[in-house]
């Protein structure tokens, strides 16, 4: 036998759906979501705190929008060989309870160690291909949150933020993020 190489892994949304574990696919190749393992350790709490509060802020402000949602760690199957699953989603008119379909209006994914590159990188130019409004990228360690926003096809970065709000305009419901409620507990 052989050895196996990159071409010969090509797995779809229906092997996904039967693994163990906490992956991605990515053109058809398994990525476990947090580390190297699929088995690894959950994200520190930090990393989950964060991302909660962002859930929160969201979906407190539209509380009376019909339409839209905010959501964590959602399946947004992209392709029959894509699925990945943001931290946090802002998505309006979704219909299917199973998994994301549409395209997301805003994304959030807070980088860990483990998965920087591949968010930095990689999520960042599906997002864009894509066309998700907005990509923020929340460091933790930082206590720094990166927005792109999408412009004629491509990000451009709206700035860095650590005490600012920052409004959504190019979204449904225009909801507004405060980054300084967001990381306040945690500059003690």
């Amino acid at each position: 036998m052989g050895v196996l190489s990159i071409e010969d892994l090509n797995y779809t949304y229906d092997d996904y759906q039967n693994w163990d574990g906490d992956w991605e696919l990515i053109d058809g190749i398994p990525i476990p979501r947090h580390g190297s393992v699929a088995m690894a350790p959950a994200p520190i709490r930090k990393h989950q705190n964060i991302a909660g509060k962002i859930l929160t802020q969201l979906n407190n402000q539209i509380e009376d929008c019909e339409r839209c949602e905010a959501l964590m760690e959602e399946d947004w199957k992209i392709s029959s060989d894509t699925v990945l699953r943001p931290d946090v989603v802002f998505i309006c008119d979704e219909q299917n309870e199973s998994y994301l379909t549409k395209t997301p209006e805003i994304i959030v994914e807070v980088i860990s160690k483990s998965t920087a590159k591949r968010d930095e990188r990689y999520k960042f130019d599906i997002y864009e291909n894509e066309k998700v409004n907005y990509y923020i990228i929340v460091y933790p360690d930082e206590l720094i949150a990166k927005i792109y926003k999408l412009e004629n096809g491509k990000y451009d970065k709206q700035g860095e933020f650590f005490n600012q709000k920052y409004t959504f305009d190019n979204s449904t419901c225009s909801p507004t993020l405060d980054f300084e409620k967001l990381f306040k507990r945690f500059r003690r």
